[in-house]
C-alpha cells in the first residue's frame, strides 16, 4: 500500500513526511528523535513511501498497518501545507520532553514558529541547595511554564519522577527521582505558614493557586506511601465559550436549557471529561445574557466570574463555607435566581439541590458518571427505599436536562469533544416518576428534534468524520451495531 503513494511532487512530499512524523508522534508510534534521525540517513529529498518503509525496515514500527493510516492522512493533510507544530522545526536544539533531564546547560530551542511554549524544566536534583526563596520562584515559574507548554496537570510526587500530563498522555521533566524531604520542600514552597500547618495535621490539602489575576492553579496536596505529594491542574486564563469547547452542534439545545428559570440541569463524565470547563462556560453564557443573582459553590474556585450583566458570589468549601450542603442551604436565603454547585457527592447535598430547583431556582450541577441513564440512576438511588417513589417525582418534574461529555484523544494528537444530551419531555418524565431507566435510550434516540443525542451515535459521527481512530471508536462505543461498523 505504501508504495502506491508514488505521486507527489518532491515539495508535497516533504510536506507529507511532516504530516506522517506529527501523526506518528502524537500518536506514540514512534519518537521525535526517529524522524530526526531518519531525516538525518535518508535526506530532505525523501519520498513519504521510503521515510515510512525505513521506518518498518529498522524495527522502528511494527504496527504496519497503522502507519499505513497515518500515511494515507498525512497525503491528504499536506494538500493544505505543512503542520503547524513542525516536529522538525528547531532540530539542532530542541529538546523532546520524553529524553529531558536536568541537564540545563544545552542551548533552548528557537520556538518562534510554535504556538506553545517549549517544554517546561526545573532543577529537580538541585532542590536540596536552594533557599525557600529561590525555591519558591523557581516552583512559580515551573507552574507558568507548564501552562505555557499546553499541559493540563503538573505532578510532584515522592519516589517518582515529576510528570506533566498534556492531550491525556503522560511525559516525564526529567530522570529525578524527587525524595521525601525535596518534595515536602518543593510542595510547601508557596504555601502561606497557616496553609502549611494545615496540610501536615490534615495530610490532605485542596486549594486554588493564583499567582496573577491570569495565572491560576487547583490544587491538591496529600501525604501517600513515600512521602508527600503535589497534583496541579492549569486553569484556563479565560473562559472558553461553548462553541469552542465543541457544542457548535448542540449550540442551541444548551441555550435552550439555560433560558430556564427553574428546574435541575446536571454537567457529568469522568474524571478529567472537562466538567469544570463546561460550567465555568455556562456561568459566564448566563453572565452575559442575563441579569440576575448567581451564587456558585465550588471546591476550590477556579474560574473567577467576574460580575457582567449578573452579580455573581463565588463560595469556596472551606474557607467560605463548611460543605456543599451548609452553602446550598444557606444559598435559599441569599436572594438566588441560579445555584451552581461544584459537585453534587452525597445525600443532603443531592436533596437540597432538588428542593431549591423546586423553589423556583434554576440549579446546575456536576456528577462522576457516564451517561444519562447512569446519571440519573446515580442520583435517585442514594436516596432510602421510603422516599424513592417521592423523589421521583420531583426529579420527573424539576430536571432540565442531562449533559454527559468525554474526550477523546484525536487522530492529530489533540482533544474532541463528545457529549450525550437528555431533555426532560413528557415521555422522559414518565420514565423517570416510574423508574424505567432502561426505556431511556430508546427514548432519546427518537427526541433527535427535541436536540436529545446518544453518546455513541456521536462518538460514531466523529469516527466517520475521521476525527478519532477506530480503536478509540471501540473502545468508547458499547453499541453492538455501531462497533460492527469500525474498522480498528
Amino acid at each position: 500500500m505504501l508504495r502506491k503513494l508514488r505521486h507527489s511532487s518532491p515539495l508535497r512530499m516533504n510536506s507529507e513526511i511532516r504530516w506522517l512524523a506529527r501523526l506518528g508522534i502524537d500518536q506514540k508510534l514512534f519518537s521525535r528523535n526517529h524522524c530526526l534521525r531518519l531525516r538525518s540517513s535518508l535526506g530532505d529529498g525523501t519520498e513519504l513511501t521510503d521515510f515510512a518503509q525505513e521506518l518498518i525496515d529498522d524495527g522502528t514500527v511494527e504496527n504496519v498497518e497503522a502507519l499505513e493510516k497515518l500515511a494515507t492522512l498525512a497525503v491528504t493533510k499536506a494538500k493544505a501545507g505543512p503542520p503547524a507544530d513542525d516536529p522538525f522545526e528547531g532540530e539542532e536544539t530542541a529538546v523532546d520532553l520524553e529524553t529531558t533531564t536536568a541537564d540545563h546547560t544545552k542551548p533552548k530551542a528557537d520556538h518562534t514558529k510554535v504556538p506553545l511554549g517549549p517544554a517546561p524544566k526545573f532543577p529537580f536534583d538541585a532542590i536540596g541547595t536552594m533557599d525557600d526563596t529561590a525555591l519558591a520562584a523557581g516552583m512559580r515559574e515551573l507552574l507558568k511554564a507548564t501552562a505555557r507548554f499546553g499541559a493540563s496537570d503538573l505532578h510532584l510526587s515522592t519516589g517518582a519522577r515529576p510528570f506533566i500530563r498534556k492531550n491525556r498522555a503522560i511525559s516525564f521533566l526529567g530522570e529525578t527521582i524527587l525524595s521525601a524531604e525535596d518534595t515536602l520542600r518543593i510542595n510547601t514552597a508557596l504555601l502561606s505558614e497557616g496553609q502549611k500547618k494545615i496540610y501536615l495535621e490534615r495530610k490532605d490539602y485542596d486549594y486554588a493557586l493564583a499567582l496573577s489575576g491570569t495565572d491560576r492553579y487547583r490544587v491538591n496536596l496529600m501525604f501517600h506511601k513515600n512521602g508527600a505529594a503535589g497534583s496541579y491542574r492549569m486553569v484556563p486564563e479565560k473562559v472558553r465559550t461553548l462553541a469552542d469547547l465543541g457544542y457548535t452542534a448542540h449550540l442551541e439545545t444548551i441555550k435552550k436549557l439555560l433560558s430556564y428559570h427553574n428546574g435541575l440541569i446536571l454537567i457529568t463524565g469522568p474524571v478529567g471529561s472537562g466538567k469544570t470547563t463546561t460550567l465555568a462556560s455556562m456561568v459566564a453564557y448566563l453572565n452575559e445574557t442575563r441579569t440576575d443573582h448567581i451564587i456558585t459553590v465550588e471546591d476550590p474556585i477556579e474560574v473567577v466570574q467576574p460580575a457582567k450583566g449578573c452579580n455573581v458570589t463565588q463560595r469556596e468549601v472551606g474557607p467560605h463555607t463548611k460543605s456543599f450542603f451548609t452553602a446550598l442551604k444557606g444559598a435559599l436565603r441569599e436572594d438566588p435566581d441560579i445555584i451552581v454547585i461544584g459537585e453534587l457527592r452525597d445525600l443532603e447535598t443531592i436533596e437540597m439541590a432538588i428542593s431549591a430547583s423546586e423553589t423556583g431556582h434554576l440549579v446546575i450541577g456536576t456528577m462522576h458518571t457516564s451517561d444519562a441513564a447512569t446519571t440519573l440512576n446515580r442520583m435517585l438511588d442514594v436516596f432510602p427505599p421510603a422516599q424513592q417513589t417521592q423523589i421521583r417525582a420531583s426529579v420527573a418534574e424539576s430536571l432540565r436536562g442531562v449533559v454527559c461529555q468525554r474526550l477523546l484523544p484525536t487522530v492529530e494528537g489533540g482533544l474532541v469533544l463528545a457529549c450525550e444530551i437528555l431533555v426532560n419531555n413528557t415521555a422522559i418524565s414518565a420514565l423517570i416518576r416510574e423508574g424505567k431507566s432502561t426505556g431511556l435510550r430508546n427514548t432519546m434516540e427518537t427526541g433527535v428534534r427535541e436536540g436529545m443525542c446518544l453518546m455513541d451515535n456521536v462518538i460514531f459521527q466523529l469516527y466517520n468524520e475521521r476525527k478519532i481512530t477506530g480503536e478509540t471508536a471501540l473502545t468508547n462505543i458499547a453499541n453492538r451495531m455501531l462497533r460492527a461498523k469500525i474498522t480498528p
